[in-house]
């Protein structure tokens, strides 16, 4: 089994920004956790990060085929982003969305989530286990 782990914008700030919501661990930290779950699970795992939403819909485009399986934290695209809801429902891969703090229960524009809609699963506001909880649906849903 093959994932796609993409995360979105500012991802690659952790450590550094909003160190009051998203704590102090950095995306090295995120990466190694998520690689660390893949392998404990014997799935290999492509690890994507991008600022920029068409590069997004490209890898998920380029996912068609090839991947098993998405594992998608968009970010703040998650609250704007009709490409990568439409990217992710032209693929028909399975996905499922992550999020390290609880959105819900931030600004009101952060409760709507465009990728979301395509998604089987979403796990929220767990932090990186998230990440492992996401993983796992999809091992324990498609392999």
């Amino acid at each position: 089994m093959k994932l796609l782990i993409i995360n979105g914008p500012n991802l690659n700030m952790l450590g550094i920004r909003e160190k009051n919501i998203y704590g102090t661990q950095t995306f090295k930290d995120l990466e190694k956790y998520i690689l660390d779950c893949c392998a404990e699970h014997g799935v290999e795992a492509e690890l994507f990060q991008s600022n920029h939403e068409g590069a997004i819909v490209d890898r998920i485009q380029q996912a068609y085929g090839v991947i098993d399986g998405i594992v998608i934290n968009p970010a703040a695209y998650t609250h704007t982003s009709v490409a990568i809801l439409d990217a992710l429902k032209a693929v028909s891969i399975p996905a499922v969305e992550v999020h390290l703090s609880d959105v819900n229960a931030r600004e009101a524009f952060r409760h709507i989530s465009y990728a979301g809609m395509a998604c089987e699963e979403h796990y929220i506001g767990l932090g990186f286990e998230g990440y492992r909880k996401a993983i796992e649906y999809l091992v324990n849903k498609y392999r």
